[in-house]
């Protein structure tokens, strides 16, 4: 059985996860693509991968949330990042390893990994 402390720990940890889930105004969204074809494709763990990333940098005015389809398929999984004032980056074919990437680039830098995005990927 676990103490009180033990309890109120894991309930403050579980909050900070599910703060990081929740919008804020004026927050950066990193929506990830979670309907059937993102799963399939991988989207679970690029989505967790965000989470602990930006959390783990304690970044506080990101928010990562799911959606449903969005609709290309092909390019699966499939992340938009919402920055307030600028125009949505649409990154693809992301992996847990491309998360980690574009938290310290895009997120924390500012700077979006071109290589990463529908435009870069579009040719193939």
């Amino acid at each position: 059985m676990k103490s009180l402390a033990e309890l109120q720990a894991i309930r403050d940890k579980m909050k900070n996860k599910v703060g990081l889930r929740e919008d804020s105004e004026g927050a950066t969204r990193v929506v990830v693509g979670m309907a059937t074809c993102g799963i399939a494709a991988g989207a679970r763990p690029v989505l967790a991968q965000f989470t602990e990333e930006i959390s783990k940098r304690g970044l506080t005015n990101v928010t990562v949330t799911q959606t449903g389809c969005i609709g290309i398929c092909q390019y699966e999984p499939v992340v938009e990042v919402f920055e307030p004032g600028k125009e949505k980056v649409t990154y693809v074919k992301m992996t847990p390893e491309k998360a980690v990437r574009v938290v310290n680039d895009h997120l924390v830098n500012s700077n979006v990994v071109r290589e990463y995005t529908i435009g870069a990927n579009a040719e193939e």
